[in-house]
């Protein structure tokens, strides 16, 4: 009778075991923000960005008049993954700006995408998806679980994710506006984005910022790119980041480069 029951809890305790695996499967993998994260940043890449005279329609055809005049800038560092080759990808962007939102025009060519996953809330990164860095005052410092910065991934569907203050992910739909069309292995993605700053609160009411000229804004921009593995291949960022650990723009607002708002 005693080696039954004792068997019987053994059971439960390796079913249970391998029920939290699975559970811890399907989260973002938990690393604490290191401590020696500075509270200061120094500004790098600063870039001018110019106000579109008109309005710019999301609908991922870039012949509206501000990407005419805007700066192609390169989304060529490797955060993630091996080396990559023109074949497999390249990838570029252009920025523009408006009272009320950032623009984003981005040109990915890429011979394989990925959305597999239909959760938006599980391993949202291991698809192929535009990852948006941004820090409204460009204060730099951590942002792992705050919204100090916010590091929206933006999927292939239009759904957008980024860590909540609960360490968990949360959709962000209401900040973006977005739209994707791909000819060949070539994808255009157009963006608005609402600014918010570092009140931004989960569960209240939150109104976004209004853009001027002359604000410095931290800003960068990536690539998850998922060639038919189970997780993804190979993290491209705009944007050099010395050390090791490239993989820190979702807990280091420091890394980001800085945008100036030009008329």
């Amino acid at each position: 009778m005693k080696k039954a029951t004792y068997l019987l809890l053994l059971l439960v305790l390796v079913f249970n075991c391998k029920n939290e695996t699975s559970k811890k499967a399907e989260q973002p993998p938990i690393k604490e923000a290191p401590q020696n994260i500075a509270s200061t940043k120094i500004e790098k890449q600063l870039r001018e960005v110019y106000k579109s005279r008109d309005n710019i329609i999301i609908d991922a055809v870039a012949n509206d008049s501000a990407w005419a005049k805007s700066t192609w800038y390169a989304l060529d560092q490797v955060w993630l993954g091996d080396s990559l080759t023109k074949e497999d990808y390249s990838g570029r962007f252009k920025l523009s700006w408006s009272d009320d939102a950032l623009y984003i025009l981005a040109e990915i060519k890429d011979d394989t995408l990925i959305d597999n996953i239909a959760d938006p809330l599980v391993k949202w990164w291991d698809d192929d998806c535009l990852e948006i860095f941004v820090d409204e005052d460009n204060s730099g410092g951590e942002h792992q679980y705050n919204h100090n910065a916010f590091a929206y991934h933006i999927a292939l569907d239009g759904n957008v994710v980024d860590m909540s203050t609960e360490k968990t992910g949360k959709l962000y739909n209401s900040h973006i506006e977005s739209k994707n069309k791909t000819l060949g292995n070539t994808t255009i993605w157009e963006v608005k984005m609402s600014l918010y700053d570092d009140s931004y609160n989960d569960k209240g009411s939150n109104t976004p910022v209004n853009l001027s000229v002359n604000k410095k804004i931290g800003f960068a921009i990536a690539y998850c790119d998922n060639d038919k593995s189970l997780e993804r291949e190979n993290f491209i960022g705009s944007i050099p980041v010395e050390g090791e650990d490239k993989n820190r723009g979702w807990i280091d607002a420091n890394i980001f480069g800085t945008i100036i708002l030009k008329e």
